[in-house]
């Protein structure tokens, strides 16, 4: 995986964040989601890599970044504070501005950077996810039933944490990521092994901070920015079999709630579109990110 890329870690006021690049020509951020790493992103970045300089890293506490102890209000896990790391890599790598696409909890990263950081990021895919506010303001027994982790790993005193270490991480992977009609034959080998490989405690942690602080401060931080819209331009895919399209129907005018510039479409995939659909993905990217 990742032919001719570089593997490294690069160090941010926050994190040390393992980085993967390669490529020529305009500069490509790639954020993954939960519970993976930016190895999701290993069908499409050798032919991303013919178009633009890729840069794939592990999110903070994720895969092989560095995890902080969380602090009283897991504010150091918030999209924001992940964001920033994004925006020191690039700064490390030269970039000021760039393009970023994110998947599941990279496209919330990717979201809070377009908020926060708005002069750096060019264009913005985000990928099968609607707006954390969104969510948790339309929340409903179907959305639970298919989203259990959310409402499971922000509780407190080390439950979570304790419960999900108490099982095999291919166990717990399985349950999580392993999703009718399309099974685990979406991932390769390689890649499952990966994710299976990083699922340690350290992760564990990290994660369940990460949806800590998605039900607390950065829904504060959403809600008080909510009604000035990002004019970055946001590509929009979603899977047409995922829990996106099973409980919201609406998603292109959701996020134009929250952006002026809004485009994109489903995809015939469930959620794990970079793995699953990867064909249509880069397809799309190339057509965006110009």
């Amino acid at each position: 995986m990742f032919e001719n890329f570089t593997d490294t870690f690069i160090e941010t006021t926050g994190a040390r964040i393992r980085v993967r690049q390669g490529g020529e020509g305009p500069p490509l951020l790639l954020l993954h989601g939960n519970p993976q790493t930016h190895v999701c992103w290993h069908k499409i970045a050798n032919q991303l890599a013919e178009r633009y300089h890729v840069v794939a890293t592990d999110l903070r506490g994720y895969g092989d970044s560095s995890a902080p102890e969380p602090d009283e209000t897991a504010s150091n896990y918030s999209f924001r504070a992940m964001g920033q790391d994004q925006i020191e890599v690039m700064r490390a790598l030269g970039y000021e501005r760039f393009y970023v696409a994110g998947h599941d909890r990279g496209g919330r990263t990717a979201h809070r950077m377009v908020q926060d950081h708005p002069n750096a990021v060019i264009k913005c895919a985000i990928l099968d996810i609607l707006p954390s506010r969104h969510v948790w303001h339309n929340a409903s027994r179907s959305w639970a039933m298919k989203s259990w982790h959310w409402v499971f790993m922000p509780q407190g005193r080390g439950l979570p944490e304790a419960m999900m270490a108490a099982v095999p991480p291919e166990q717990f992977l399985d349950t999580m990521m392993v999703r009718p009609p399309a099974g685990r034959d979406i991932f390769t080998p390689e890649a499952w092994a990966e994710y299976v490989r990083c699922f340690t405690p350290k992760m564990i942690m990290a994660s369940c901070a990460d949806y800590r602080a998605c039900a607390t401060i950065d829904l504060a931080m959403d809600d008080a920015d909510f009604g000035r819209k990002t004019d970055v331009p946001l590509l929009i895919m979603w899977g047409a079999e995922s829990h996106t399209q099973a409980v919201f129907d609406n998603v292109l005018d959701v996020w134009r709630e929250y952006a002026t510039h809004v485009e994109g479409g489903p995809v015939i995939s469930g959620h794990f579109i970079p793995e699953q659909a990867p064909e249509e993905t880069l397809s799309r990217f190339l057509a965006f990110f110009v």
